[in-house]
């Protein structure tokens, strides 16, 4: 429940990417890992198209609340051009990356992409995304928990590090 809550909100407005709760997840049941990777898919596509339903309907009103919240204007603008020149894989690129989702979604209602396909494009590249991880932690998921065991302070670093250059990349790049 809260697994797909995180996705859902993600895609819209959530800070949080739904793989910090898949992650923990599927290490603590490497049997339902698949499960987990599906409900993450079909909630942020779902979440997908109310964010594209925001962006083509509600823009003004609500899209640029979000976006200016985060400080996710220049990235908005790098979009346009890259939907202009790109369309879809603009939207597989969204999908697959840490790039955040949410501006993807409120970016393709707001430019009028065609929401079948933004919604195909966005199953094929969250889908690879979430079922990738998926399938780390379904091969791997043992060593990586006594990894994670042992080296549990590092690796606390080490995400706090990337998150932290992850949000100055988002907010000066």
């Amino acid at each position: 429940m809260v697994l797909g809550a995180t996705s859902f909100c993600e895609a819209v407005f959530f800070p949080v990417p739904p793989d910090l709760l898949l992650l923990p997840m599927g290490l603590a049941n490497r049997q339902k890992v698949f499960r987990f990777a599906l409900i993450c898919l079909l909630t942020s596509v779902a979440g997908g198209v109310v964010g594209y339903g925001i962006g083509h309907f509600f823009m003004e009103k609500m899209g640029w609340t979000i976006v200016h919240f985060y400080h996710l204007e220049t990235q908005f603008a790098t979009l346009q051009s890259w939907y202009q020149k790109y369309s879809v894989w603009a939207i597989a690129l969204a999908g697959l990356t840490p790039l955040p989702y949410k501006l993807c979604t409120l970016s393709a209602g707001a430019f009028g992409l065609n929401l079948p396909l933004f919604v195909l494009v966005s199953l094929g590249s969250r889908g690879l995304r979430f079922y990738f991880v998926a399938a780390l932690l379904y091969l791997y998921g043992e060593q990586a928990r006594n990894f994670l065991e042992r080296r549990f302070n590092l690796v606390l670093t080490g995400v706090l590090v990337l998150v932290v250059a992850g949000f100055f990349i988002m907010h000066y790049i």
